[in-house]
């Protein structure tokens, strides 16, 4: 386990909202940062403490290693300087009940800051250059110290939650190569799409928060459903992150087999082919509106509607 520092001050809310890092792969004159090339070195496992508005607010575990992702849409203008392309990394995040201002403990963290890389100023304020460093064990000894039980509770919620999510991955993967039915190729192919599914929901979460019908928060519960299916989209459709909704599981049968839809404004469509029984069952608002959706998301919609919701048998 490895633990790092990440100044959020500009994107704390969407990444710990997210569950997800983002950075540029190089600064803005495309010289090289070592403050996100620190990305590429972060494992599953590893631990991260949040600091933004002069508090760590929040810890997260690593739950998959960088990859190539583009700029999270939901920054809006935020970092308009940045590259379109970075690197993300799967974290989950929990936030603090009682956040650390390490400023008010800059008497007992000082003797613990490295000479290099330093994530803060010996005067307690963070080092505003830097987005993401590896705190050295002397100083997360401390920083952990502070946090207290709270600490331990997160690490093993968190901990929990993502060597569950390695067990299940690692268990597909290892069906998809004893199967014997089909050719070394297809389960290469099986392979790199169950692979991608991770950055997939990565990137679904950059922009969504939540699942729309049942507004459950929590991206360990949900799943990332395609809108427009995966056999039908493009390698870059398959990836991007509008072509997803976090829907709950009941709600992603659903929707992943056509007997629900959404209009563009957000009013919920439903198939003929369901009984509404199902919908009473699983609490469902007939009347319920999710909310408009954006213009990439909607282009994927139009497809969803006209190619996978059932029509009149």
């Amino acid at each position: 386990m490895r633990f790092w520092w990440v100044n959020q001050n500009q994107t704390y809310r969407e990444e710990t909202g997210g569950g997800y890092l983002w950075s540029p792969k190089t600064r803005a004159d495309g010289g090289r940062n070592p403050y996100y090339e620190s990305m590429r070195q972060t494992q599953p496992g590893d631990v991260v403490f949040s600091f933004a508005g002069t508090l760590i607010r929040a810890i997260g575990v690593v739950r998959e290693p960088a990859q190539t992702s583009v700029k999270p849409t939901e920054f809006g203008s935020t970092g308009s300087y940045w590259s379109d392309e970075g690197w993300l990394v799967g974290v989950d995040f929990r936030e603090l009940s009682a956040p650390i201002r390490p400023k008010d403990q800059m008497d007992y963290l000082r003797p613990a800051l490295p000479v290099k890389y330093s994530p803060l100023q010996h005067n307690g304020n963070g080092v505003q250059n830097i987005y993401l460093v590896e705190v050295q064990p002397a100083l997360a000894e401390r920083l952990v110290a502070l946090i207290g039980a709270e600490f331990d509770e997160a690490i093993a919620e968190l901990g929990a939650s993502t060597r569950l999510a390695d067990e299940q991955a690692n268990a597909q993967e290892r069906a998809l190569l004893e199967r014997t039915d089909i050719g070394p190729t297809q389960i290469k192919q099986l392979v790199n799409a169950r692979r991608g599914q991770g950055l997939f929901k990565a990137r679904v979460r950059a922009v969504e928060h939540a699942c729309r019908v049942t507004g459950l928060e929590r991206a360990q519960h949900l799943v990332a459903s395609h809108i427009k299916p995966w056999k039908d989209s493009t390698d870059a459709e398959k990836l991007d992150g509008a072509n997803g909704l976090l829907l709950s599981p009941h709600v992603d049968h659903l929707f992943d087999r056509g007997y629900i839809s959404f209009t563009n404004s957000g009013t919920l469509i439903v198939s003929p082919d369901l009984r509404m029984r199902v919908l009473d069952a699983w609490h469902i608002d007939i009347d319920v509106n999710v909310g408009d959706f954006s213009a990439k998301q909607q282009a994927y919609l139009n497809f969803h509607r006209e190619s996978v919701l059932r029509q009149a048998s």
